[in-house]
């Protein structure tokens, strides 16, 4: 009698088990439909004299190594990234030096910018720079350039 108790206890626990496990496996099983998240971590420094560098170090994570807006964290944007080679295109084929630089400062109201997601790199770069405004203004202006050399003609 003893043992025919013990064997229905075990077959009672091993029903439990199955029940339960029955219930959790399609939660486990469903596809992740959740958006990327953005990481954030701390800028690395660059030489302020490399715009190239810098533009892969603080901007191709959102618009891509090659400036098309299809970086790794684009999916994960509010916004979509811009592509940054047609921003001549798109100003009556002249470059908006002025305009970018004001972006990249931190200075110009663009709905994108607007939600905070791209950083605003003028006091990040004031930090990198030891607080010097020279060289804040000279990572500016050579990331400035670069992104006018990838323009598509």
């Amino acid at each position: 009698m003893f043992v025919r108790s013990v064997l229905v206890i075990v077959m009672l626990a091993l029903t439990c088990c199955m029940y339960a496990s029955a219930q959790t496996a399609p939660a486990a099983a469903a596809p992740q439909t959740a958006k990327p998240e953005i990481r954030h971590v701390p800028a690395t420094y660059t030489s302020p004299s490399s715009g190239k560098a810098m533009y892969e170090a603080y901007c191709a994570s959102c618009h891509g190594l090659d400036g098309k807006g299809d970086g790794p964290a684009a999916p994960a944007l509010k916004m979509t990234a811009t592509n940054l080679t047609t921003l001549s295109v798109k100003n009556g084929g002249i470059f908006p030096a002025a305009h970018v630089a004001a972006e990249i400062q931190g200075g110009a109201t663009t709905p994108a910018h607007g939600s905070k997601e791209m950083p605003v790199w003028g006091p990040i770069f004031m930090t990198l720079s030891g607080h010097s405004a020279a060289q804040t203004q000279l990572r500016i202006r050579n990331l400035t350039n670069y992104l006018e050399s990838i323009q598509v003609k």
